[in-house]
């Protein structure tokens, strides 16, 4: 059975092949580009990022790659952001108001409440919401057990004005958004790349749903 062709978004910021590599290694022909016709042709694509929400914007200006994300998103093929991957889908963000967004997610990227460290740096537990959705299926990744539990690095977190798109959540200060469901778009703010177990059988349904596209 051939791989699935997976495309990672390449925009020459942050560390963007731990996201390539994990996909490798669930099984997944994932590939980092910036090539359009290439991403035009992949089973799926994913946007990571690190960083600020303002400057990972502006490379993905600069990469000519905006317009790419949207004709990725209405092909209806899986499409999957991570991180400030996931906060560039909003339609802007309280770190940078100048910046605008990719909005495809209506809605915005506000701080996390005071009250706790920011950033939270941490591994934390997720709240489904929608805990039939197909990147949730598999034991490792059930409400009543451990592989529930996925890592953090972030300071700010999606706030969409449709709460029916917020497909998980968890605690740290209050209820924070944590990964979102909009048709064929799943975004985390958490790093499945980094989250162990459970994050990589969270990649591994995404690719699953790339084999099926």
């Amino acid at each position: 059975m051939t791989a699935p062709v997976i495309a990672v978004l390449d925009y020459g910021i942050g560390n963007l092949r731990s996201a390539e590599k994990a996909l490798q290694k669930v099984g997944a022909d994932a590939h980092l580009t910036c090539d359009p016709d290439f991403v035009a042709t992949a089973d799926a694509v994913v946007l990571p990022g690190v960083g600020a929400f303002g400057a990972c914007m502006s490379a993905l200006r600069a990469a000519g790659l905006e317009k790419v994300v949207h004709q990725a998103v209405d092909s209806g093929r899986p499409f999957l952001g991570i991180c400030v991957g996931m906060q560039m889908l909003f339609t802007g963000s309280e770190e940078n108001l100048e910046a605008r967004g990719l909005d495809i997610i209506s809605g915005m990227v506000t701080w996390i409440p005071p009250g706790v460290k920011r950033p939270q740096m941490q591994w934390n537990k997720l709240n489904f919401e929608h805990p039939k959705d197909p990147m949730f299926s598999g034991p490792l990744l059930s409400q009543s057990v451990d592989g529930s539990w996925v890592y953090f690095v972030h300071s700010l977190h999606g706030v969409p004005n449709d709460d029916k798109v917020i497909a998980a959540t968890c605690e740290y200060g209050g209820t924070l958004n944590a990964a979102f469901r909009l048709g064929n778009v799943f975004a985390t703010q958490f790093h499945p790349e980094k989250s162990g177990a459970s994050g990589l059988a969270l990649l591994d349904n995404f690719v699953k749903a790339a084999g099926k596209s």
